[in-house]
């Protein structure tokens, strides 16, 4: 069964891809969706066969992989309830997208090739998560860089597609490259990259922090005891889930990745790809709980970000960047989370946030797909009435996103649950950071309720914003696009209150039985229950603020937020502008780096190299040839007479003394 489950997108991609055109566009849709629902049915046997089953974590071998002296790496699928959630994640989500594109991308030409691509994604990140070593993770991990840079530039005739490809590919670059660093450091310290060997190692670790005493290795001209090399290990290995998980300062490629076709967006930049990163952490927990100046800097970064990008997302005008930076800062508070050690309320909040975010993406497909591709939503308003479905999709996918429920019930949606027990875990985390993190978060949760009522009521309510021919044309979806969203509307509407025991309730050692590490000091899964009422109202506030702000601004006085931009527009641009993240970069780095580029090229190469080289060479040899040419007349006295020259020059020669 697991084979089946890992391998059957495989299949998928590799007859789309081969056979695309000899099958054509109908049949490569029906072959690789139906191979991904396959898979997706299967998942679900898995999680609740391993989740909620009697047996341990077990590995199902591959192949032999890599053999070479002390390096020892096996392909093999680890399978337990971590394993088992994130195929439930991707298989359900990539099935979803699958169906849903058929409609959406009914009139592209190049199908096969869009549907081979989601299926290779797939495929990549079925092997990170059931990775049994870090070498296959990283192989992986470098497989869904491929492909989410394959989908970002499907659309390869449009330049900013082009652009935005190769941002994200670069940008994952510098992330991969301290990932890499990290699994070298690992290898050095633990003597294998086998996830049972590396935590048994981390074991006896724990029982003896700094080990000897003695330098383990040298990182950067420092000689680091075993504390220290573990520090350095964990975030090098956190740099490479910053690029990939979009997180300060790694994630200016997120937005910009939204100039692929929607369905991708869903796919990868809202329920599987950006997670790889949070997988990665919790997957790693028992090196990072040895380590807390990591942790701490992990709870840092991930708060920073949820901060960061809930202030950008409140300005936003195209539809797609306001759900992707809501990605970027929920993607924070998962990382706050781990941070804190909370690493089965990163997971949960993982599980739901696929539901509601590729809800709330396909959602806005479906509103671009109504309005003539058009994203802007300052072109949109008056939809209500027109897309009824897509309307009540979006709210739902709102309600879960900002977190509407009742604290102190099981009434609430799927964000509720999770989103608001990692803030209540900020709350009772021991760590250094928390106060700050509990701060940031709550003031994020107002501003995501803001931004994500403000995409309501600017698409939806109002006036209609639009020409007389697009609203003309304004239709509902097809049901082919409808159902998945019917689907995800399930999911984040009941995933959480039906989940939540079993992820950070009372029964979670049932559930993952030692899937996730936890360190016997840390008992944040059983405090964060017991907060005071004003901590578990903090988030119902921040929602309601929020709510009732984005209604005045965008109902009742719609002029409001234009005085308000105009009043402050350096802090309007400041946001809008997404803090100049992305001119500060080009200063720092793309400018110098053109200016050099062009020094070599024309200095150093075609000056220098070619100009001394292959070009002067070739020059001196013309000009040569050129001047003797000029010596093959073709008249009979021009080479008598110089004959003659030779003659008397070689006798004046013997006559002044030289001899043969």
């Amino acid at each position: 069964m697991y084979h089946a489950i890992v391998f059957l997108p495989l299949l998928g991609f590799l007859i789309a891809g081969l056979f695309g055109r000899s099958i054509g566009a109908k049949a490569s849709e029906y072959v690789t969706t139906g191979l991904l629902i396959v898979s997706a049915a299967l998942s679900w046997v898995a999680f609740f066969t391993v989740a909620f089953g009697d047996g341990a974590a077990f590995t199902v071998p591959v192949l032999r992989f890599i053999q070479s002296g002390a390096l020892d790496v096996s392909w093999a699928l680890r399978i337990d309830t971590l394993t088992v959630v994130m195929l439930v994640v991707v298989n359900t989500v990539s099935a979803l997208v699958h169906v849903y594109s058929i409609g959406y991308m009914h009139h592209d030409p190049h199908r096969p090739r869009f549907f081979a691509y989601l299926s290779l994604f797939t495929f990549a990140m079925l092997m990170l998560v059931t990775a049994d070593n870090l070498v296959q993770m990283f192989f992986g991990w470098e497989g869904v860089g491929l492909a989410s840079y394959l989908l970002i530039g499907f659309w390869y005739k449009k330049p900013s597609a082009n652009a935005a490809a190769i941002k994200a590919f670069v940008v994952n670059r510098v992330g991969d490259f301290g990932f890499l660093l990290g699994l070298f450091g690992v290898f050095v310290l633990f003597g294998s990259v086998n996830f049972d060997t590396i935590f048994a190692s981390a074991a006896s670790i724990a029982e003896n922090p700094e080990g000897s005493g003695e330098a383990v290795f040298t990182f950067l001209g420092w000689s680091l005891t075993q504390g220290g090399a573990l520090t350095a290990i964990c975030l090098l290995l956190f740099m490479g889930a910053m690029g990939k998980s979009a997180q300060v300062p790694l994630h200016t490629w997120l937005p910009d990745a939204m100039e692929g076709p929607t369905p991708v967006s869903a796919l990868i930049h809202a329920a599987t790809m950006v997670t790889a990163g949070v997988f990665m952490l919790a997957r790693l927990s028992p090196i990072f709980e040895l380590s807390h100046a990591a942790l701490l800097f992990v709870t840092f970064i991930g708060a920073i970000t949820a901060f960061f990008a809930a202030t950008v997302g409140l300005v936003q005008n195209d539809i797609k960047r306001v759900i992707a930076y809501s990605t970027c800062s929920q993607l924070g508070y998962m990382f706050v989370a781990l941070g804190m050690g909370f690493y089965s309320a990163a997971i949960f909040h993982l599980f739901t946030h696929a539901f509601f975010k590729a809800l709330l993406f396909l959602g806005s497909g479906s509103v671009i797909h109504a309005v003539s591709d058009e994203q802007d939503m300052r072109n949109m308003g008056g939809l209500r009435k027109l897309i009824p479905t897509t309307y009540w999709m979006m709210i739902i996918g709102t309600l879960a996103l900002t977190g509407v429920g009742i604290p102190t019930t099981i009434i609430g949606t799927a964000g509720f649950f999770s989103k608001d027990a990692i803030i209540e875990g900020a709350f009772a985390g021991h760590n250094g950071l928390a106060g700050f993190a509990f701060t940031l978060l709550v003031v994020a949760a107002a501003f995501t309720s803001f931004y994500s009522w403000r995409l309501i009521f600017m698409t939806f309510h109002g006036k209609p914003r639009a020409s007389h021919d697009v609203m003309h044309h304004v239709h509902e979806s097809p049901p082919v696009m409808l159902v998945p969203l019917f689907i995800l509307a399930a999911g984040a509407l009941f995933a959480g209150v039906i989940f939540h025991d079993a992820f950070i309730g009372y029964g979670h050692d049932d559930f993952w039985k030692g899937a996730l590490f936890l360190l016997p000091d840390n008992h944040i899964l059983h405090e964060f229950h017991d907060v005071p009422l004003w901590v578990k109202l903090a988030p119902l506030v921040a929602m309601v603020g929020g709510f009732v702000t984005a209604y005045h601004f965008y109902i009742r006085s719609p002029e409001t937020p234009k005085q308000l931009a105009a009043q402050h527009q350096g802090l309007y641009q400041f946001l809008l502008n997404k803090w100049y993240f992305d001119e500060l970069y080009d200063l720092v780095f793309v400018k110098p780096a053109m200016r050099l580029g062009r020094f070599l090229w024309k200095k150093g190469d075609g000056a220098v190299i070619d100009g001394l080289g292959p070009d002067g060479v070739a020059a001196r040899v013309v000009d040569v040839t050129n001047r003797v040419v000029k010596l093959q007349t073709g008249y009979l006295y021009h080479y008598a007479f110089a004959m003659l020259i030779g003659v008397a020059a070689l006798v004046t020669w013997m006559m002044l003394g030289g001899s043969f």
